[in-house]
């Protein structure tokens, strides 16, 4: 029997006679009638452009972030909002077990972003997101004082002497843990006069005058400029925590989700991440 493929190389020239010529003219008919269905886009992937190119995604998303990725997120928004014009990103920023407590409750959060791995935990054991999150970042601590310096603090130690007023996230916070974990390292015990619940409040503190010292991520100091001065801790095996992005499994707009997502994992956004003086995960 004749194939289309020799008929469409010409191979079979000699061979086909006007039977064959009427039936492959038979078989291209019938392919041109085929359901317009089999290849069109099924349930959950993104409709195409009549060129190819995929569709623009819209829908508002709500992303709930932790603190410190204030400043990137926020960036990376702005960035998702100019590639798909119909979309809205709606953005929460929080200390990452607050966060965590308001999904559970069930906040309409579509994406989460975590400061640390224990959280997103609490909400993929509870088979609250989709998939298996993504770490997408990484950060360190670093102390931080005012400019000027009135405890004349020049390094970790100073900062956990008596007398030093010391803020620091609570312990259920990434900072906190990770605060504590560093003083266990330094072979320090801090004495805070004030415990926040995310990153932010005690960088606030400082920069208002209210604290000789905070400890606080990297990228948040480099973020407050010469608010602050930064001391590095010099540990030899600083606390690194890191950043794990998923999606939250009653999202209306899980497309809306994934392409954020891919936007926060991709080139672009670990470009944004890298600036602002993230690490790789």
């Amino acid at each position: 029997m004749t194939t289309l493929i020799e008929f469409f190389t010409g191979r079979a020239s000699r061979r086909l006679g006007v039977t064959g010529t009427v039936g492959a003219m038979l078989v291209l008919g019938l392919a041109a009638c085929a359901p317009a269905g089999d290849n069109a886009p099924g349930a959950g992937q993104t409709p195409s452009s009549s060129s190819g190119a995929p569709a623009k995604l819209s829908g508002t998303l709500n992303v709930y972030a932790a603190a410190s990725l204030k400043q990137t997120f926020t960036e990376l928004a702005s960035q998702f909002e100019a590639a798909n014009p119909q979309a809205k990103v709606s953005l929460s920023f929080d200390g990452s077990s607050t966060l965590v407590t308001q999904i559970q409750e069930g906040a309409p959060a579509d994406v989460f972003a975590s400061a640390d791995q224990a959280n997103m935990s609490k909400l993929s054991d509870a088979k609250l997101v989709i998939g298996s999150p993504v770490d997408f970042a990484s950060n360190v601590l670093t102390l931080v004082v005012p400019p000027d310096n009135p405890a004349n603090i020049t390094s970790f130690a100073d900062a956990a002497q008596s007398g030093v007023k010391l803020v620091i996230c609570a312990a259920q916070v990434p900072c906190g843990a990770a605060s504590q974990s560093d003083a266990k390292a330094a072979g320090l015990t801090l004495a805070p006069v004030s415990e926040e619940l995310n990153v932010t409040s005690v960088l606030g503190k400082v920069t208002a005058g209210e604290a000789d010292a905070g400890l606080v991520y990297v990228t948040d100091a480099k973020t407050a400029g010469d608010k602050v001065e930064s001391i590095p801790l010099n540990l030899d095996k600083p606390t690194v925590n890191l950043y794990p992005i998923a999606a939250v499994n009653t999202s209306k707009v899980p497309e809306l989700a994934q392409g954020f997502i891919d936007l926060v994992t991709g080139a672009e956004g670990q470009k944004v991440l890298s600036d602002a003086g993230f690490g790789t995960p």
